[in-house]
């Protein structure tokens, strides 16, 4: 556990972001490599059945995953007012209430996974491996759950090196097996699924045991101490609600984006999947700066140390419009070697290298918008973070790939996208000019 309320700003959000980033870099290998291994070997039509699942996949998870922000908000306050106490009935109550959460949209999610996919108009070559796919990814997804609780727990207490050793460890575990069961036993979409299942839970049970057995009283939650605390619960609705609103709406404007695009075939489904993959590693520097400036945040709130939050704020924007203008110059640069790496068909590369070439140019915007929003969230100011992410995303974002895909195919899709950046990033700005975020500070109301 680290305490972030001491030290140079700047220095201390980077060393806290980098394992987090490295984490998600290996997190993001378990979909990037399942894209490749089923791009090039298997075809076109399994690479879209991969992207035609992945937002279904977000949205079951978004509820929990904003629950666990929502924990990770109350604990890093907790730690940096050094209550104890709090902490452990925080993690207690997290491990109780998310699992039968997880339990449960596992189930769901396996018996629904066919009318899901028919309702987003998935084409019927691509229909079988989505359903075999979605379905196995469903078996296992108390594991990713797992392992997500956990990350959000030790993050929260200012260590974000231990989830990427267990990454590092199970995206070894998913390559491996990758390669075994696609190219080896011939499994085709369904071993690249169980390749990722076995994987995620080799980093939930590694988690597990790190936190019972690393000689840590807070981190280690004995039988007798795994007790449901009530009001802590409800503390946790009250921060994780809007934020698991928030990604489940946002997931649903996925799927709504995929719907769109699966109008236009497989071939730009496949170029989507694709492209998107690409995507979500510029994305990633800005999203994990911005969950270490929110346990920055909390973490010197909760100690009453308001003057270094500006200054981190300061430093996080910098970091992160920096690494945005690196990935638009490299998207910009390498785009048909990038694509590439996913398939050999020429109309996917096409429409993949299209999508890149639209919306590379706002990554800064993207990260601006993400930055600005971690201040937010870190002070516990969680419902106009919702609202800003969701007008931009079904005001702008939604009706403008409807109206100008019409006019454009899917390079009118892609447009979009950065549509709703801009709009994000202008009204965070704006909200954290007004200063009303400062006044949401858990551990001020409860000390009141």
């Amino acid at each position: 556990m680290r305490d972030l309320t001491n030290g140079g700003e700047a220095r201390t959000i980077l060393n806290f972001t980098l394992p987090m980033l490295l984490g998600n870099v290996f997190q993001q290998l378990y979909t990037t490599v399942d894209s490749v291994v089923v791009g090039r070997f298997v075809g076109t039509e399994a690479l879209g059945a991969v992207g035609a699942s992945f937002p279904i996949l977000f949205f079951m998870i978004s509820l929990i995953i904003g629950l666990t922000m929502g924990a990770g908000i109350m604990l890093s306050q907790f730690y940096g007012a050094k209550d104890m106490a709090k902490v452990k009935r925080t993690i207690a109550t997290v491990y109780i209430s998310l699992f039968w959460l997880a339990l449960a949209m596992s189930i769901l999610g396996f018996l629904f996974s066919r009318k899901i996919l028919l309702a987003i108009n998935t084409p019927v070559e691509v229909l079988p491996s989505a359903v075999s796919y979605l379905q196995i990814m469903f078996s296992g997804l108390i594991f990713m759950f797992g392992y997500n609780i956990i990350s959000s727990i030790l993050r929260g207490l200012g260590d974000s090196k231990r989830p990427l050793y267990f990454l590092i460890f199970s995206s070894i575990v998913n390559i491996g097996l990758d390669l075994l069961f696609v190219l080896v036993c011939k499994w085709g979409i369904a071993g690249a699924a169980w390749a990722t299942v076995i994987a995620q839970g080799s980093a939930m049970f590694g988690a597990v045991l790190y936190m019972q057995f690393s000689g840590k009283p807070a981190l280690k939650i004995s039988a007798g101490e795994l007790r449901f605390d009530g009001t802590l619960f409800k503390t946790m609705l009250r921060l994780g609600l809007p934020m698991g609103a928030q990604h489940s709406l946002v997931s649903l404007g996925f799927i709504a984006l995929t719907k769109i695009v699966n109008n236009f075939g497989p071939a730009a489904i496949a170029g989507y999947t694709a492209a998107a993959r690409l995507d979500s590693f510029a994305a990633m520097p800005a999203m994990n700066i911005s969950m270490a400036l929110a346990t920055f945040v909390g973490q010197n709130l909760g100690a009453g140390r308001p003057e270094r939050v500006q200054r981190g704020f300061h430093a996080a924007l910098v970091m992160g419009s920096g690494i945005s203008l690196f990935m638009t110059v490299s998207m910009w640069l390498f785009p048909y070697q990038l694509v590439g790496l996913f398939t050999a068909d020429p109309e996917v590369l096409k429409i993949g290298v299209e999508y890149l070439a639209v919306v590379a140019p706002f990554y800064i915007a993207f990260s601006g918008m993400f930055i600005i929003g971690g201040i937010m969230r870190g002070a516990g100011d969680t419902f106009v973070q919702m609202c800003i992410t969701l007008g931009a995303l079904w005001g702008i974002r939604i009706p403008a790939s409807v109206l100008l895909a019409g006019y454009f195919g899917t390079k009118g899709i892609w447009w979009g996208m950065p549509a709703a950046w801009v709009t994000g990033v202008t009204a965070n700005y704006i909200y954290y000019l007004s200063g009303r975020w400062k006044t949401k500070v858990l551990v001020k109301t409860q000390n009141s």
